[in-house]
């Protein structure tokens, strides 16, 4: 009954439909695997036989991979953490009831949550499927990293290093962390879950907050939409972020890299804003249809739905935007100024004004188009279906 229980709440089907935390994995190995991978190589190079040119290209290209490594494998690595939170809690509210029913059969928190270790899968299945591409990428990754041929040739080495802190051991963790979260959110009584709730009740010593000022219908269905979904909310916010950041890196640098390099961030960027835009909103949709169908009844207009859910992260977007902006500038000024400051023939970058506004109207069509699509699909939401689900 144990595992046949366990298959039923969490099994490996579940786990498949975590696309956007294996294509956070994916793209993290990517680019991390392939800059350790070279720093490493490079760092097995005999130093005494380079000349000073040499020694200078050799400490910035150490500089850049640890940079780049740190930076964008911190970002992708904090980012994948909260996607994965989200999935659990999204999975264990959607099935309340169920875990309800076994833990009024008898079922401890651990012994349900322990089935939630598959979770770990989407995690090793994008870390492997980008450590196998990085190996793919590095033979003109190298070429290119050196095409000035001021370093000698060196071989493409395998470090099962890497493997290991770059596949293994993340998925384990994030295994781990599946398990414990959705321990610590099982923690109610069974009659809370099958009654539906995850909260029971008021927090101890918290006072009354002073009553709001009066607002419309619209504007509160507004605000309580983000304010029960920080999470989505951040992800709105990182995926201007990513389109910003990487688009207009990959545009700005084309006098300080390779043509490759270009297209590679530009992809991973467009690749993790898609991704987590149309995650965010596809659940804010999914998670309202009830309110939206009542709101319907009650004669609201599509549109006045639409606004109402999804209006209210324009600034977020339009905020990620502008650090994304920011961020850009700053790592390619680090970059330029700092880690290639004695490199000869190194272009000085200047912040690309033309750049970000065509950037900034891509960005806002790609952004309404997905609303718009998304606008329209409350209009598919049916009152009916939804009284026969309840």
């Amino acid at each position: 009954m144990r595992s046949g229980g366990e298959k039923m709440i969490v099994g490996y089907r579940d786990a498949a439909k975590l696309t956007g935390v294996s294509i956070m994995a994916f793209c993290a190995v990517v680019v991390c695997a392939m800059f350790c991978n070279f720093y490493l190589d490079l760092s097995q190079l005999d130093q005494g036989l380079l000349s000073p040119q040499a020694m200078v290209f050799y400490h910035a290209q150490i500089s850049v991979a640890k940079v780049v490594c740190g930076v964008s494998g911190g970002c992708l690595l904090a980012t994948s953490l909260v996607m994965l939170l989200f999935y659990c809690k999204h999975y264990i509210d959607a099935h309340k009831k169920e875990l309800g029913i076994l833990k009024a059969l008898g079922y401890s928190e651990f012994r349900i949550a322990r089935g939630f270790w598959v979770f770990g899968l989407s995690v090793l299945g994008g870390a492997s499927l980008g450590f196998g591409a990085a190996f793919g990428l590095m033979p003109g990754f190298y070429r290119l990293q050196n095409q000035e041929r001021i370093l000698p040739d060196f071989p493409i080495g395998f470090h099962p290093s890497l493997l290991l802190f770059f596949v293994i051991l993340p998925a384990m963790a994030f295994a781990a962390l599946s398990v414990g979260y959705a321990w610590r959110k099982l923690k109610r009584p069974a009659l809370s879950l099958l009654q539906d709730r995850m909260d029971v009740g008021p927090k101890p010593g918290l006072q009354r907050k002073r009553t709001a000022p009066s607002r419309s219908f619209l504007e509160e269905m507004r605000r309580s939409t983000l304010g029960r979904n920080k999470a989505l909310t951040f992800f709105v916010f990182f995926s201007a972020f990513c389109f910003s950041s990487m688009t207009q890196m990959s545009l700005s640098m084309k006098d300080l890299a390779s043509e490759m390099m270009g297209l590679m961030i530009l992809l991973i960027g467009l690749l993790l804003a898609c991704t987590t835009l149309l995650l965010a909103i596809t659940t804010v949709v999914q998670g309202n249809t009830k309110p939206i169908a009542l709101m319907r009844v009650l004669g609201y207009s599509q549109k006045e739905c639409a606004q109402a859910l999804l209006r209210g992260y324009r600034p977020m977007a339009l905020l990620g935007f502008a650090v994304g902006t920011g961020y850009q500038y700053g790592l390619l000024r680090l970059m330029v100024d700092v880690v290639f400051r004695d490199v000869a023939d190194v272009a000085a970058y200047q912040f690309d004004f033309l750049t970000m506004c065509l950037c900034l109207v891509v960005f806002a069509g790609f952004y309404e188009t997905v609303m718009y699509y998304f606008s329209w699909r409350i209009k598919k939401v049916s009152m009916k279906e939804i009284m026969l689900e309840s």
